[in-house]
């Protein structure tokens, strides 16, 4: 761990004991109580996460997620925001900020993501969900399923 190669802005709140390693951008977000935040890891305005969680490395966690207690998000997990995405706006000119809405997520207490799925926007993943590596969850999972495939489907219960 270290602060050389780290970009944490001023308005991150960060609880107890969390620890964070190099290579992380994070800003306007809220990290609470003995959470990890693996290398190359980026954590964008209004994320917020909960206590005892692990965030694994090359993981990125955009604006509109919320991530609730002792939740596991494995390497390389994309969370997305938006249903609709555009460069630019039908007139050619640039799409800004205010050209597009974020569609909230919420992984809830105790759920597990594994590594290199995606998770598009608008979703709950439930208390204590298993999703599979290397899935893309495009609707919600209920609470105690396990998940997997593109798109993922309920496999079975935990």
């Amino acid at each position: 761990m270290g602060t050389t190669y780290q970009s944490i802005a001023p308005d991150v709140k960060l609880g107890k004991g969390v620890r964070i390693f190099n290579f992380v951008n994070m800003y306007g977000c809220e990290v609470d109580d003995n959470t990890k935040v693996g290398a190359f890891v980026e954590i964008q305005k209004g994320v917020r996460i909960g206590k005892n969680c692990k965030i694994s490395s090359h993981t990125f966690i955009c604006e509109g997620v919320t991530i609730e207690d002792n939740v596991f998000v494995g390497h390389n997990v994309s969370f997305i925001n938006d249903k609709m995405p555009r460069a630019t706006n039908v007139d050619g000119s640039m799409q800004s900020e205010a050209g597009w809405k974020v569609v909230p997520t919420v992984v809830k207490k105790g759920a597990s993501i594994g590594t290199s799925s995606t998770i598009l926007c608008g979703v709950t993943i439930g208390e204590n969900a298993i999703v599979g590596a290397g899935s893309v969850v495009t609707k919600d999972v209920p609470p105690n399923a396990i998940v997997a495939g593109v798109p993922a489907r309920v496999r079975r219960k935990v």
